[in-house]
Parts: structure tokens; C-alpha cells; sequence
């Protein structure tokens, strides 16, 4: 596309004798008679460069410039001021903010070189503009990337959350998998609410959480919720992973190796509290639930359920498990079995067994 150029001049066959000539070098040409239909014709046509006159009636050449470079649409567009040959004129035009002058009567060739020479700057200033743009807008993608990422992290670990991020949404649709799911409660813990002060439940739920949240990220567990002290994790979704339930076995045993110094600090303080795990395995279906101010990725099913009620069986610092996860772990894990459980919501009694350690 050919660059446009606005000719400024009160005196019409001046800027038809300037028009003319640009023209049959190819580019397109606007004219103004004076300063303020200069500025209408800028805003209309946004010309690449502008050569006016300076003594014009109402907006002369100087206050043109003064104009053009108060405004951050078109503080670098280029300007020449045809000037007498007084040195005053281009002291006063340089002033203003012109760019470049041509004194009259006006050397063709050296008009010619003059726009040109200026046409490529203006060029390069549209190129930075450009790139400018495009690097805010990235930056823009980025900081949204981020807060997506920030969001995504109360759910999964770095490595899901950024792969979320980078375009698979779609792992959150409804679907059905196979997970291990781990459900973890304190134990002690309602007793120690009715005794505490509310600062000391906060506290006790800060440490805990704290040393949850690394502990599930270092294994690549998917947090599902919160609910006061019982927690819902669960491996194998929404990206499959090797040997969930090792993953879930190790990660409750360094969860309670991690409890146990703030076990040990709320005794000395005569509060006896604990952690209880319980773990199952099976398919479930899982997905994205909520309502527009509140959305949550959750395991439903009978799997979760299971792990939350042999949570609810297991004492301070014991990991019950179900069958399918001992069968999938006890090549590399100690096991005693527990019993067979009545669990509320289960018809038939649940084959469960007690992790002890693992294997050497």
C-alpha cells in the first residue's frame, strides 16, 4: 500500500504544485488549506507524513506541530514546514516539534529525498509500534496464563495445572478412570476444636495444610477439597500417571512422617491429635461440578467414598487400605489385614487391611 502524505497550504496552487509531484511518485495525497482542517483530515486519514506551510490562517504550521505532538496518536508523525530562509522560522519550528524544513521556493529533488528519508523512519517507528503491541499482548496472554496456572494449582500439581493451562482443557470434561484416591482426617481433632481457642484450631489447620500441600506436590497428587481437616486426593487424573497407588502409598506415609513433629508439638501443649488415612482404588467418574462463582474437579463415586469411610476406621497414624490398592502394593509394601469392615453406604462387608512399611 502506497504511504500518504497530507499537503498543508492556504495558498491552493502551491499545494496542488507539491500534490501533484508526489503523486507521480505513487503516493496518495490529501489536502488541507489550513491548520484546522489539517487536524480533521489526520484524524480521518491518518497520513504517514505531513509538509505544511507555516503562515496559514487560524492553526499556522506552528501550532500544527505544538498539536500533533500533544497527542500520543501522533507524537511521532513525521512533519516538514516549508520555511522562508529566516533562521528564526526553523528555531521556532524545531520548537513546535517539526521533524525536517524546505525553504522557498522549494528544491524538487531536495523535497523528494527529504520525504523519503522520513517515510522509511516512520516505517521503522510503525515496525517498533508493532512489535511493541505484539509484546504487550504476549505479555497480556502470559499474566492471564498465570492466573489461570495460580487458579489451576489449588486443584493439581505444577506439571498438570501447566499442562492444563497450555491448551488441555478438555482433560477436565466428564469422564470415567481408574484412581486411587486418598482420604485423610485428624484424628482428636473435633475434641480439640471443643477445648482450643480459635486461634489455636487455625493455627493447628495452617501447619497441617502447609505440610499437606508439599507433600501432595512433590508426589503429583490431585488435591480435590478441603473440608476442615478431612482432604480428598487422588492420583491417575486428569493426566495418568505410573503406579498411582505406590504414588499414594508412599505420599500418605510421608504425610505421616511429616505430621508426627506436629503431633509431638500440640501434646506438649495437651492436645492429642493425629492423622488417619484411608485409601481405595477402583474406576470413577470425575469432572468439573460447581456453579458459575464456584466451580470444583471432583472424584464421585463409590471409590472416594471408600476411601473416606476406611479413613474413618483407620486410628492415628494408620493407613487402611482397600483390596484392589494391597493387591496392586504388596510386592513392594508390608500389609496386615484388618478385617472385613461394615462400612456405612457399602452392603457387603469390605476386605481392608492395615500398610505397615515398606518393602527393603
Amino acid at each position: 500500500m502506497a504511504e500518504r502524505i497530507l499537503v498543508v497550504d492556504d495558498q491552493r496552487t502551491n499545494a496542488e504544485m507539491i500534490a501533484g509531484l508526489l503523486r507521480n511518485l505513487g503516493y496518495e495525497i490529501d489536502i488541507a488549506q489550513d491548520g484546522d482542517e489539517a487536524l480533521r483530515l489526520v484524524e480521518a486519514k491518518a497520513p504517514d507524513l505531513i509538509v505544511s506551510d507555516i503562515l496559514m490562517p487560524g492553526i499556522d504550521g506552528y501550532e500544527l506541530c505544538r498539536r500533533l505532538r500533544a497527542s500520543s496518536a501522533t507524537a511521532l508523525l513525521p512533519v516538514i514546514l516549508v520555511t522562508s530562509a529566516e533562521q528564526t522560522e526553523r528555531i521556532k519550528g524545531v520548537e513546535a516539534g517539526a521533524d525536517d524544513f524546505l525553504t522557498r521556493p522549494v528544491n524538487w529533488p531536495e523535497l523528494f529525498g527529504r520525504v523519503r528519508r522520513l517515510l522509511q523512519v516512520k516505517g521503522l517507528q510503525d515496525e517498533i509500534k508493532n512489535l511493541n503491541a505484539k509484546l504487550e499482548h504476549r505479555v497480556r496472554d502470559q499474566v492471564a496464563q498465570l492466573e489461570r496456572l495460580s487458579r489451576m494449582k489449588r486443584f493439581f500439581s505444577r506439571a498438570v495445572a501447566e499442562a492444563i493451562v497450555a491448551g488441555g482443557e478438555e482433560l477436565l470434561e466428564p469422564h470415567r478412570r481408574e484412581i486411587t484416591a486418598v482420604f485423610l482426617d485428624l484424628r482428636g481433632f473435633t475434641a480439640f476444636t471443643d477445648r482450643a481457642d480459635p486461634d489455636e484450631v487455625m493455627d493447628l489447620l495452617r501447619e497441617y495444610h502447609a505440610t499437606l500441600g508439599r507433600t501432595v506436590d512433590e508426589f503429583g497428587g490431585t488435591l480435590e477439597h478441603f473440608a476442615g481437616d478431612g482432604v480428598m486426593i487422588f492420583f491417575n487424573d486428569p493426566i495418568e500417571v505410573e503406579n498411582p497407588a505406590e504414588r499414594a502409598i508412599r505420599m500418605a506415609l510421608a504425610l505421616q512422617r511429616a505430621f508426627n513433629p506436629i503431633a509431638e508439638a500440640w501434646a506438649k501443649l495437651g492436645h492429642d491429635v493425629g492423622l488417619g488415612v484411608g485409601i481405595a482404588q477402583g474406576d470413577t467418574t470425575l469432572g468439573v461440578i460447581g456453579f458459575e462463582q464456584r466451580w470444583e474437579y471432583a472424584a464421585i463415586g463409590n471409590v472416594p467414598n471408600l476411601a473416606a469411610r476406611l479413613c474413618g476406621s483407620a486410628h492415628a497414624g494408620e493407613i487402611i487400605l482397600d483390596l484392589q490398592t494391597e493387591q496392586d502394593i504388596v510386592h513392594i509394601a508390608e500389609t496386615e489385614f484388618v478385617g472385613a469392615l461394615s462400612l456405612r453406604g457399602f452392603q457387603q462387608p469390605v476386605p481392608a487391611f492395615r500398610l505397615k512399611r515398606m518393602r527393603e
